[in-house]
């Protein structure tokens, strides 16, 4: 599985390079300047590491992380700061990261940072989505819905996965677009809608209750309660 970074940097040309960098590696990846505005969606979404910078806008990186281990959200926390003073390191790792690189850093060793965390954590990542009767599974590559088995191309799957993943939470053509085709979103284009309602066919038409919404003018969401295992 694709794993999912959330950066927040507010060191625009870093950040860009960072960006570009980790997804022509194969990763996905959101970015934020602003450290409010990133622990706000770091504490409603998942992601697999958090790229984290110190010296922020709104809340500051040694808040971000109590905050979010406050939340008791255990993201692998993994700072990349200009501060490079032992007190700095010493302060963040206290706090709960995994990891600390002081700038300026070899982009090849911030992968292979990245991939140690991915060793590390991967056995404690979540396999299995449940939303009300709704069931995804992420070994077996699997959907069911009230025990019936729905086969889904490997498309569906990544769409559904998301909607998830974040489930209740509205999803827009950009962020699938991004996440899903990892390309920025064609106003012109209508894939999203037909893939859409390729999944809402299988998932939800032969069922009273209907889990996948259209936000007009927004996007998707996917209502129910999520069951995390």
């Amino acid at each position: 599985m694709v794993m999912r970074i959330l950066l927040i940097e507010d060191e625009a040309k870093l950040a860009l390079y960072l960006k570009k960098g980790l997804q022509d590696s194969g990763y996905t990846v959101e970015h934020f300047d602003n450290g409010s505005e990133g622990l706000e969606v770091a504490a409603v979404n998942e992601f697999d590491v958090i790229l984290l910078d110190i010296m922020l806008p709104g809340q500051n990186g040694f808040e971000i992380l109590k905050n979010l281990r406050a939340f008791d959200i255990q993201t692998p926390v993994i700072f990349i700061s200009a501060l490079n003073e032992s007190e700095h390191v010493i302060k963040g790792l206290d706090l709960g990261a995994i990891d600390y690189i002081k700038k300026p850093f070899d982009f090849e060793e911030l992968k292979a940072r990245i991939r140690n965390v991915g060793r590390k954590f991967s056995d404690q990542q979540q396999t299995k989505f449940i939303v009300n009767d709704l069931e995804l599974d992420l070994l077996a590559r699997t959907v069911k819905r009230k025990s019936t088995e729905i086969e889904l191309s490997k498309r569906e799957f990544s769409i559904l996965e998301l909607l998830m993943r974040n489930a209740n939470r509205v999803i827009s053509k950009a962020e699938i677009s991004q996440k899903i085709w990892n390309i920025d979103f064609d106003m012109g284009s209508n894939v999203i809608e037909v893939h859409l309602h390729q999944i809402r066919k299988k998932i939800d038409q032969d069922f009273e209750h209907k889990l996948i919404q259209t936000q007009v003018g927004f996007g998707y969401k996917l209502v129910g309660t999520l069951a995390k295992h």
